[in-house]
């Protein structure tokens, strides 16, 4: 991340921290911070071309189940939360986190 002045074309968008207490099985408590741009301030044809979210159809499912079962194999299930770090982003500009903000650059 680089601080850097805003072009007059660009907009920026705004942030919040999301704070969350997690326990753990042992009865441990973590504290777990994120930052989180509010992505649905962008505006189609302007901030996005195009927006993609594979979602898997119910008949797709139960026809890959109605396989395994049928053929007896074994089937394991994934859930992936960061599929998006992996994919090709554009530049996001957006404000100065709260409790970060250099007072010398806006």
């Amino acid at each position: 991340m680089d601080l850097i002045e805003l072009s007059k074309s660009k907009r920026a968008l705004h942030n919040k921290w999301v704070y969350q207490l997690k326990e753990e099985n042992d009865g441990t408590r973590r504290y777990n911070a994120r930052l989180v741009v509010k992505g649905f301030q962008e505006r189609e044809c302007i901030n996005f071309n195009e927006i993609f979210s594979p979602v898997v159809k119910h008949t797709i499912i139960r026809y890959v189940l109605s396989i395994v079962a049928a053929e007896n194999l074994h089937l394991e299930q994934m859930d992936v939360k960061t599929m998006f770090l992996y994919g090709d982003l554009e530049n996001i500009y957006m404000l100065q986190p709260q409790g970060y903000i250099m007072p010398e650059k806006k």
